[in-house]
């Protein structure tokens, strides 16, 4: 499993309903894309719970090929001649679990960066994380839970999808226009090495 983000911050005056209007006749159109786990248009409005407005959709791949034909491919392009080209993050996974609330379509989805301590071990960290990991995924409400390593940086993500907005889970909160989840089966389950 890899794990893709790139964010599409916007002006503070933005109008958000263009995204959503860009997102409700395209977003299906992922729906069958080959090597891809999942895809959760996610957009964050700048107020309560956000300091910007952004578009950041993130992606779970089930394959490097499914990754690496989207971003060579007119679908990434789309975005390219939209908005310019982002920087694109990507993570290697470590986990991936179905939640309590597999079967709901997730509304909210929190993202958490957690940068790894030169002190600590990486192992130690990974392991921490993936028990971390492990609990949300059994929470009440929780969808789906995974976690990837960015080992250039030594940065850990956490990603959760939820059936609505969950107290007290820290991170980034987005708000889930669409979810395009072809080989979402086919993620890998569990510890990922």
């Amino acid at each position: 499993m890899h794990a893709m983000q790139y964010e599409i911050t916007l002006p503070a005056d933005y109008d958000m309903g263009i995204i959503r209007e860009r997102v409700a006749p395209r977003g299906h159109l992922l729906d069958a894309f080959p090597g891809l786990g999942l895809k959760a248009y996610l957009i964050r409005e700048r107020g309560e719970t956000s300091p910007v407005n952004q578009y950041a959709p993130l992606y779970l791949w089930s394959a490097p090929e499914g990754m690496n034909s989207f971003l060579w491919g007119p679908g990434f392009q789309g975005i390219v001649d939209d908005f310019g080209r982002p920087e694109v993050r990507h993570w290697t996974g470590l986990h991936y679990a179905e939640g309590a609330a597999s079967e709901a379509l997730p509304r909210t989805a929190v993202r958490r960066r957690e940068r790894i301590a030169d002190t600590v071990r990486p192992a130690a960290a990974v392991e921490a994380a993936l028990e971390e990991s492990r609990r949300l995924a059994g929470t009440p409400g929780n969808a789906a839970a995974a976690l990837a390593v960015d080992p250039r940086h030594w940065e850990l993500l956490h990603f959760t999808l939820w059936e609505d907005e969950p107290s007290g889970a820290p991170g980034d909160r987005y708000e889930v226009l669409h979810l395009s989840s072809p080989e979402r089966d086919r993620l890998r389950r569990g510890k990922q090495w």
